[in-house]
């Protein structure tokens, strides 16, 4: 039992890193299409999001090693408990919104990265939205995780 709290630590430990990631890159966006005439400050704040980018995506193939080993880990660690026996629907729901925010991610990213190829983001308001976008998606995935309504 004691590999299962360390396995589910690991796990809330890498995922609260990578919505932090999921948190700042677009705001790193928002300063980036603010910032227009500064070349020198908007090359730094590429800098810094292209390295933010680069750490959430460590950090999430963590998380879902860890969030593979919580799922399965009864078949190979002895006296680990299951999370797939009873109901698990709300598993496939958490699942899902998970892949909606790593989705969310990767637009992020591909706006940053269109920025070295000349393209330009969208303007600051919109990217404003988007960045709240995660958060509302968030609310819905801890409450599943707390609730297991289903």
């Amino acid at each position: 039992m004691q590999t299962y709290f360390w396995v589910k630590t690991l796990h809330l430990l890498f995922v609260i890193a990578w919505m932090a990631a999921v948190f700042y890159l677009p705001r790193i966006l928002v300063n980036i299409a603010e910032c227009a005439g500064q070349p020198a400050v908007q090359a730094r704040l590429e800098l810094m999001g292209r390295r933010l980018y680069r750490f959430g995506h460590v950090m999430f193939g963590f998380a879902v090693i860890f969030g593979l080993v919580l799922w399965l880990g009864y078949h190979f660690i002895p006296d680990f408990p299951t999370m797939v026996g009873g109901r698990a629907g709300w598993l496939h729901a958490k699942l899902g919104l998970v892949v909606l925010i790593l989705a969310h991610y990767i637009v992020g990213g591909r706006w940053l990265k269109g920025l070295a190829k000349g393209r330009s983001l969208p303007s600051g308001k919109a990217l404003r939205w988007f960045n709240e976008v995660p958060v509302i998606v968030l609310v819905g995935v801890v409450y599943l995780v707390l609730a297991k309504p289903f």
